[in-house]
């Protein structure tokens, strides 16, 4: 009998998991045991083992595409065996069906329920050739890049005064600035939207214009269903009205004089935007939109040619021979400079997302506060230093931070502690998380009872976890269970920096890298090594005072090492 696999829960936090690589292919015979796929956790990127032996009947995610815990990935069986029962069995079918039905069926019970005038209301709209009507609807055009609706400021006419096409319907105000809206449409204006001060949606109607005594009502039935237009063309896709068709050709001459004034070009106010931005004179555009309008499409697109290029430089060049010489102190006429914004887009990986959605709910959570001390490294320099003399492995100052840490949280335990909205939880264990950057974001594996350990069993755990954090061989038992953490920039020679909590952590630690600064001993101005170190604290369970006190400790600790060793 056919037997579904399942997204596994592989780890305590994951909600969905990512197909990264599918190691068999559907006809593939499998055994208990064998590699069946990689999948990408909130964590880290596992293998994915099956526990079932047979004959992979079927495949639910695609490589890259991602699936929630429990959701049916595959189906092995016999060979031949009919696997749909099985995904029926498990609501597969069931769970299709309805995110395709429920949206019709109700809508159907009621129009079947519905007072019967309007049922032919509803039958009616269909039947009506908006392209007949000899009207246009004006949109709210996008124009900025991160607007959402527009406030009308100021109609500039009211409903019956005659438009032309290049007229100023009205000044808008947008999330950047206030900007006039052409209608870019010849007629009657015969419906404004909305009232002075109030706002639009972008690609929302905002007026019509057409000829007068035109019945617009099925023009602004239809509007409630166009509204989802996208934002890049608000105003492209309305129907021009059939007198405009005249007017088209005279886009056509611009042509010729490609240095004119291009502000009768025919254009939305995006594209002109652009092409602004960019140093194109409009008319040497094409517009593929109706009757030759100029969209933002065809100004990203633009290329100029190498005559227009050459006669722009040739203009400059003549103009430069023609000043007289007395006028040579007048501002150099730079050349126009055209180029093209670029960029690519990724999507999120598992582990940013988790990141993401984490520090979001720690920083927004918990109420951090900061405190910064500066510490003298003269004498753990020399420690390190006759220490790496005789130790079998290399001692790192990150290895002195960890340990120091380690002592000085079992002297303050509310350090060392936990918020769990009705209670603190005070730990006696110290497992100290050493957060390690990868190329997909960090990863916190967790040195588990830190203050037990030498300097070189420090060392070695260390080291062995970040070698298994960029290979992305962590488990993610070794990520979970830490009491306080640890996270170190020295290396890259930051001066001082802040981090965010690793919940459920009280604490975090931010260690900065050792300056060499003139410091002040016994009187005199001498060289010395100093590491600044601030502690990111949640102040439902951390005060100020205690915060200081435990970075005391560290600094003493820090500048007398060999307190490290008692």
């Amino acid at each position: 009998m056919a037997e579904v696999v399942k997204m596994p829960k592989m780890s305590d936090t994951m909600t969905e998991g990512v197909i990264a690589k599918w190691h068999k292919k559907v006809g593939d015979k499998i055994k208990s045991g064998d590699l069946l796929a990689e999948i990408e956790t909130d964590k880290a990127t596992m293998d994915f083992e099956s526990y079932q032996d047979g004959t992979l009947l079927y495949i639910g995610v695609e490589e890259g595409a991602a699936a929630e815990v429990d959701k049916v990935i595959a189906v092995l069986g016999k060979e031949g065996e009919d696997y749909k029962a099985a995904l029926e069995g498990e609501g597969a079918a069931k769970s299709a069906d309805t995110a395709a039905a429920p949206a019709p069926q109700p809508s159907a019970d009621a129009n079947s329920s519905a007072p019967a005038e309007q049922q032919p209301a509803e039958a009616a709209k269909p039947a009506v050739d908006l392209s007949s009507i000899p009207a246009t609807v004006i949109r709210m055009p996008a124009l900025s890049d991160t607007m959402t609706e527009g406030v009308i400021e100021k109609w500039n006419f009211k409903v019956g005064d005659k438009i032309k096409s290049d007229d100023s319907l009205a000044d808008v105000a947008t999330d950047k600035a206030t900007m006039e809206v052409v209608g870019y449409e010849e007629g009657t204006l015969l419906y404004l939207s909305v009232k002075e001060g109030e706002g639009v949606p972008v690609n929302g109607i905002i007026a019509i214009v057409g000829k007068e005594g035109t019945d617009i009502t099925p023009l602004l039935q239809s509007g409630g269903e166009t509204a989802a237009v996208p934002a890049e063309a608000p105003i492209e896709e309305d129907k021009a009205p059939a007198a405009q068709n005249n007017a088209a050709p005279a886009a056509t001459p611009a042509k010729e004089t490609s240095n004119a004034d291009d502000s009768r070009v025919k254009a939305s106010p995006l594209a002109r935007k652009i092409a602004k931005d960019k140093g194109i004179n409009l008319n040497d555009v094409k517009g593929s939109a109706e009757n030759g309008r100029i969209v933002k499409k065809d100004v990203e697109e633009f290329t100029p040619s190498t005559e227009t290029i050459n006669k722009q430089h040739a203009e400059e060049a003549q103009k430069q021979e023609a000043a007289p010489a007395k006028e040579a102190k007048a501002p150099i006429s730079l050349p126009t400079v055209l180029g093209e914004e670029k960029f690519t887009e990724k999507p999120v990986t598992q582990m940013r997302k988790t990141i993401g959605k984490r520090l979001s709910e720690s920083l927004f959570t918990a109420p951090h506060f900061y405190v910064t001390m500066s510490i003298d490294m003269d004498a753990a320099i020399a420690a390190r230093g006759k220490i790496n003399e005789v130790a079998p492995v290399k001692i790192s100052f990150n290895d002195f931070v960890v340990k120091a840490c380690a002592v000085a949280l079992k002297q303050h335990p509310a350090i060392n502690s936990s918020w769990l909205g009705d209670k603190i939880r005070f730990n006696e264990h110290v497992n100290i998380g050493v957060a390690v950057a990868v190329d997909e974001g960090l990863l916190v594996p967790v040195i588990k009872f830190a203050d037990g350990k030498t300097l070189s069993h420090l060392s070695v755990e260390v080291k062995e976890f970040a070698q298994k954090a960029k290979g992305k061989k962590l488990q993610p038992a070794e990520m979970e269970g830490s009491t306080f953490t640890i996270s170190n920039l020295g290396m890259f020679g930051v001066d001082e920096f802040t981090a965010i909590i690793n919940t459920p952590n009280a604490c975090i630690l931010a260690v900065s890298g050792i300056q060499q600064i003139p410091v002040v001993k016994n009187g005199a101005v001498v060289p010395g090594n100093v590491m600044k170190v601030t502690l990111s604290s949640d102040h439902r369970v951390v005060d100020g005072a205690t915060a200081a006190q435990f970075l005391q400790t560290l600094k003493n600790l820090l500048e007398e090492p060999v307190r490290l060793l008692i």
